[in-house]
């Protein structure tokens, strides 16, 4: 049985590590408001690229289709971008979003595809390398912050590999945020552009647009840029689902050692009687010898 001294110290740590936690939900509640309110303002911003991309694809059809509308005619080599966090704590945060990737691979193994992976963040990197290690083409840290160079580093880095012939479907896998309490594993294509039948469409009201340049000319701008900012959207809508899983998790975290420190001070202090107890009955057992 541990000695008073040693449940003492056992108590005192729990305390010291509920203050931590304690201070690790403050801080990413202060943090979320900020990432909620970034991720919603990028929304209608991404969504719009979108329907304009949609509206410009109906009109192109033929040779003349960009490759990143398009494809490339092909479904054999695949990338593979997954999207997490740098850092942990926070419950099943960035393992549910490797996951689904992680299903993905597999199933696309199983058909005989040939899958490449880039992670953006340390926690996709960490959890796919012991399995894909030799799959990976590429990683980059998700930083403090989401920021914009890296959303386009990363759509370069995927651009040249289209380019070159080497994929041929390109599909991010990241966490959509809904709620504190609701973040949503997601999957979005991102070559082939998968915006006609996902993307509101604009109503024209029955107008005839021309455009200068043509149609095949707007989309050889913007598709790049749409990609750039998909994955900039998906890297703002991490950061807010990450600071909610955090909140949520170190909330459950406090709770616990609070339970904890109670049933081990209640423990601490039966031991703590009984050998007062112990002590009173050898006295008073020495004192009736006498």
């Amino acid at each position: 049985m541990a000695s008073l001294k040693d449940m003492r110290n056992q108590i005192g740590s729990v305390k010291a590590t509920q203050k931590i936690t304690k201070a690790m939900q403050m801080v990413a509640a202060a943090k979320l408001r900020r990432s909620q309110d970034a991720a919603q303002s990028a929304r209608p911003y991404a969504a719009r690229m979108a329907s304009v991309i949609a509206n410009l694809a109906g009109g192109v059809t033929g040779d003349g289709a960009p490759k990143l509308l398009v494809g490339t005619g092909s479904e054999a080599r695949h990338l593979v971008v997954v999207a997490t966090a740098d850092r942990g704590l926070s419950g099943g945060f960035n393992s549910s979003i490797v996951r689904l990737a992680r299903e993905q691979i597999g199933k696309l193994l199983a058909e005989g595809k040939d899958v490449r992976i880039l992670t953006v963040g340390k926690k996709a990197r960490d959890q796919l390398r012991r399995l894909y290690g030799d799959r990976s083409i590429g990683h980059y840290d998700a930083g403090g912050s989401p920021s914009l160079a890296v959303a386009e580093a990363v759509s370069q880095l995927i651009r040249d590999r289209f380019e070159a012939g080497e994929l041929d479907v390109v599909t991010l896998y990241f966490s959509r945020f809904k709620s504190v309490v609701t973040q949503t594993p997601t999957a979005q294509q991102l070559i082939p552009a998968a915006v006609a039948g996902e993307a509101p469409r604009i109503d024209l009201k029955g107008a005839a647009y021309e455009y200068e340049p043509d149609e095949e000319g707007i989309l050889a701008t913007l598709l790049p840029r749409n990609i750039t900012t998909q994955l900039f959207s998906a890297m703002l809508e991490n950061q807010a689902g990450f600071f909610a899983a955090q909140m949520t998790a170190m909330d459950n975290a406090t709770r616990n050692a609070g339970d904890m420190i109670a049933a081990l001070t209640l423990k601490y202090n039966r031991t703590r009687q009984a050998q007062i107890t112990k002590e009173l009955i050898e006295i008073i057992s020495g004192a009736e010898a006498l």
